[in-house]
């Protein structure tokens, strides 16, 4: 990276490799980070993983070894099986790619993403991560290390305007200059009701750092779109009371307490069978667009081949059929499930309606909302996706 390319991105670029020595010396005296990470494993002997620790020089060795370590780990103690498709539609060349993804989860998303494309021999993207959850310096030091670049929230007017500014730049410059890919969620934060939609403004965002015209500056992003599915979200109780909360204090707003306990849900719970399905690139779809269309309908036509890539791609579990008839009170899907699935899909979600805490519990709602998570996939594959 250039010299003055990496003083210009400092705000918000991962470290270099020179940085690396420090932030591992930073990290291992942490005793929030040691906490948290014998959260993970805890069978840990601190004194083996600090001479492990040090013996990274590059991110590249942290990430390849470290990284995937623990990302396989939460794998295999919190997931039935963590699949992957679609590696034939990956470009040839190892073309460096802005993969766009559903959000589901805040940390795993991008980070099964990571080695699933890391297994298939393709390299890891950088990540882009909001600065609302870098709660913690260690937090901060930490997904810096593990190549996140960050993404500046809770900015308004002209500073918000800037921000966008320089992610776009920095986005732009990472897969044109130093040919590294990129994970980007198609959208600010996640969907907590699973109706995934690509929002204008983050295409906006990445148009802004090109010197052409908005369809050339997104084909030269070469965007990716990708489906990711899981059977059970650790976060769908959360996500309802969230709901809730919203509905009865319209100035709702989550706490950094409230995102860190989504975090550790999401990581360290039941996620049953993910699967990564990695869609076509969209530049063939973006090369007959009338690049002279009005601007908001250009995004917004743009979008809408981003959310069709990723609804086609889906993976559906006898949950989500479920959830669907019990939703529509119709017995549509019920040849894709059996009484057993239904069975355990209705304990299921009894279980999480439990967990939930909060003033005037409407569980009549938060029920609807959890069977929404589950049912809004499989609507808009079967209004968009199928076939297309």
């Amino acid at each position: 990276m250039k010299e003055e390319s990496v003083t210009k991105f400092d705000e918000i670029r991962p470290l270099t490799n020179d940085e690396v020595g420090e932030a591992i010396e930073g990290l291992i005296a942490s005793e929030d980070f040691e906490r948290a990470f014998r959260y993970i494993k805890p069978d840990l002997e601190w004194k083996d993983f600090s001479k492990l620790m040090c013996t990274f020089r590059t991110k590249e060795e942290f990430k390849a070894v470290l990284a995937y370590d623990v990302v396989m780990m939460v794998a295999r103690n919190t997931t039935f099986s963590l699949t992957v498709s679609g590696r034939s539609r990956l470009p040839e060349g190892h073309v460096p790619c802005t993969f766009i993804s559903n959000h589901r989860d805040i940390v795993l998303d991008a980070a099964f993403l990571n080695v699933m494309l890391y297994d298939v021999g393709y390299g890891m993207t950088q990540v882009a991560i909001g600065d609302n959850l870098l709660i913690s310096p260690w937090i901060e030091k930490l997904v810096r290390l593990n190549n996140s670049f960050i993404v500046k929230r809770g900015v308004s007017g002209r500073q918000q305007l800037e921000a966008s500014a320089l992610l776009s730049a920095y986005i732009h410059h990472t897969i044109k200059e130093t040919k590294e890919s990129v994970w980007i969620a198609q959208r600010e934060g996640r969907a907590k009701d699973s109706d995934d939609k690509t929002q204008n403004s983050i295409l906006k965002m990445l148009n802004m750092g090109g010197d052409k015209d908005i369809v050339s500056n997104l084909m030269e992003l070469n965007i990716v779109p990708v489906a990711i599915s899981y059977e059970f979200d650790p976060c769908d109780f959360l996500k309802a009371q969230e709901f809730q909360q919203k509905r009865d204090n319209p100035d709702f707003i989550k706490s950094k307490r409230d995102d860190l306990l989504n975090m550790e849900t999401g990581i360290l719970n039941n996620k049953g069978r993910v699967h990564i399905t990695i869609g076509s690139p969209v530049n063939s779809h973006l090369s007959q667009l009338d690049k002279d269309m009005d601007k908001n309908e250009l995004y917004s036509l743009i979008a809408t081949i981003i959310d069709k890539e990723i609804y086609k791609h889906y993976r559906f579990y006898p949950c989500n059929y479920v959830a669907y008839d019990m939703l529509t009170n119709t017995g549509r899907f019920s040849s894709n499930y059996g009484l057993k699935d239904k069975k355990q899909f209705e304990s299921y979600l009894q279980g999480q309606l439990d967990k939930i805490v909060c003033p005037h519990k409407d569980e009549a709602y938060l029920r609807t909302k959890i069977l929404e998570m589950y049912t809004n996939p499989l609507k808009n594959h079967l209004l968009h996706g199928a076939g297309s």
